[in-house]
């Protein structure tokens, strides 16, 4: 008899010092399965019917769905272009407030980010970052002076195909801000 524990009369079980029973286990042979338990065991999984049903729907709706989405990310990278531009637009009137005059074609979008040799009052690096390339991987185009005489210039990339020109409402076509 151990001393926190007293054995039952009917020795299926125990009673501890407050007085409550606790069972013993007690290992029973092995049933052989009802009916009920075998027809359970048959529906847990899924026929192949039912697979192929899914994989149908999700095919439909992957068609319906993707061509919305591969078209947003041309509208993405045009978008992303303009807002650079006009950020590097920003960088540029700022540089012109501190320096008097624009950053010359030779100096380029550089002397946003360091100081061209022969100018006064420069404040800059006028970005934090690194210049940003176009949303196609080539470099913004920067001229002085524009179209427009020597109070005006442009910054500009060709788009997608990286050359002037390029379709209207496509990501080939040149986007530009100043003038």
């Amino acid at each position: 008899m151990n001393l926190g524990t007293k054995q039952a009369s009917d020795g299926a079980g125990t009673q501890d010092m407050e007085g409550r029973m606790t069972m013993r286990s007690q290992c029973s042979p092995r049933r052989a399965p009802t009916r009920r338990r075998a027809d359970r065991r048959r529906r847990i999984g899924f026929t192949l019917i039912e697979l192929l049903v899914v994989i149908l729907i999700l095919a439909i709706l992957a068609a319906l769905i993707v061509p919305r989405v591969v078209g947003r990310t041309s509208d993405a990278k045009i978008s992303k272009a303009k807002a650079d531009i006009s950020s590097l637009s920003g960088m540029i009137q700022q540089f012109r407030l501190d320096c008097g005059r624009y950053p010359t074609t030779e100096e380029g979008l550089q002397a946003l980010r360091v100081p061209p040799a022969d100018v006064q009052g420069w404040k800059g690096p006028y970005s934090t970052k690194e210049l940003p390339d176009d949303p196609w991987n080539n470099p913004y185009i920067y001229e002085y002076p524009g179209t427009a005489g020597s109070e005006s210039y442009i910054v500009m990339t060709y788009g997608s195909d990286g050359q002037e020109g390029g379709d209207p409402g496509t990501e080939a076509e040149d986007i530009s801000e100043g003038d």
